[in-house]
Order: C-alpha cells, then structure tokens, then sequence
C-alpha cells in the first residue's frame, strides 16, 4: 500500500490476517460498494463456522489451485487439532476462526495501532504517528458498523481491546509510543 492513511482495512482479529483492503480514495467513489464489500467478507466468514460449511471449505481451501494439500489437514486447523511432525498432538480450545460473531471481522483500533508500532520499530515510520489517529482512518469502524449491522453482526461495545501477545506482554493501545520504543530490537 502507499500509506497507513491512504488504505482502508475490515478486520483485525486474534488472528489479524483476514483483511480486506482498498484505498481511501475507493471507498469515498464507492462506499456502497465498500459496504457491500464488508458484507460479503462478514456472510462468508460466517458460512465458514456454520456447522458442516468447514468441511466443503476446508476442501475448496486444500485443492491445488489453493494450498494443494490434504483436506484433513485444513479441516483439522479449522477444529483445533494439531501435531508438531514429531509426533506430538493437541487440541487448541481456540480453534481458527473466521467470524466469531463477527469479533474476528471486526476492524479494531488497537490492532491498526499495534501493527503502526511495529512499523515504528522495524524503522519504516521515522517518527511516532499520531497512533489512534492514523488507525481510526484506515480502519474504518463507522463503515464496519453500517454492514454489520444491516446483516445483524453483532459489534464490540468498544473499538480498542486488550491482548496478550506472544512474549507474555499486554496490549492495549493505551500507550504506543512508548510501546514501540521499548524493545531491545529494533531497526
């Protein structure tokens, strides 16, 4: 993309790769389309976790043109059943989601501003943006709500949440500048 303020985003979740992006200026032309776009990612996530629909996925998604790998093996990602290739095997009680009464979809404010921390970090930012600022533009919650809640999506009361990231550190968007430039690493 040219800028942080120049794409637009729907949906950051736990796992924050289920996005569909376009430019601002696509959404300020077309915002029914924009709209209609977000409904459709919002229907299609829902069908996924719709009972038997993750099977018929998991097959479209294993196919050759795709992944090209055995159905079983999305099909169990889908359920939370994993194995390491050592022999090891366990059940996530969080399997992968993709809609999650919408939680997944939903373009939180505080995950645009974490990946902004990160481009601080790795040295593609020269300076703290103003964090919030720059998220609330490129996600676009008010567009968000519009489509979810023409196709009954239920929304979070907040945009921001917490999360506790890999390393065992919290999240919570409440302070990035400081956030960003306290890592031992960075560019």
């Amino acid at each position: 993309c040219r800028s942080p303020r120049e794409t637009w985003a729907c949906g950051s979740c736990s796992d924050p790769e289920k996005v569909l992006g376009t430019t601002g200026e696509f959404v300020r032309q077309h915002p029914n389309t924009a709209r209609a776009l977000t409904m459709a990612v919002l229907e299609a996530s829902r069908y996924i976790e719709t009972g038997a629909n993750r099977s018929a996925v998991a097959a479209l998604i294993a196919d050759r043109a795709y992944v090209d790998t055995a159905e079983d093996v999305i099909e169990q990602r889908f359920l939370g059943h994993y194995e390491d290739g050592l022999g090891r095997r366990w059940r996530d009680p969080n399997p992968m989601r993709f809609h999650n009464d919408g939680a997944v979809n939903f373009p939180w404010l505080s995950d645009g501003m974490w990946f902004l921390t990160q481009h601080r970090r790795w040295g593609l930012l020269e300076a703290d943006p103003d964090y919030l600022a720059v998220a609330s533009q490129v996600n676009q919650v008010e567009l968000f709500r519009e489509a979810a809640t023409q196709i009954n999506v239920p929304l979070p009361a907040q945009p921001m949440r917490s999360s506790t990231l890999i390393d065992g550190s919290v999240w919570d968007g409440s302070d990035p500048v400081r956030y960003a430039g306290g890592f031992a690493l960075h560019a």
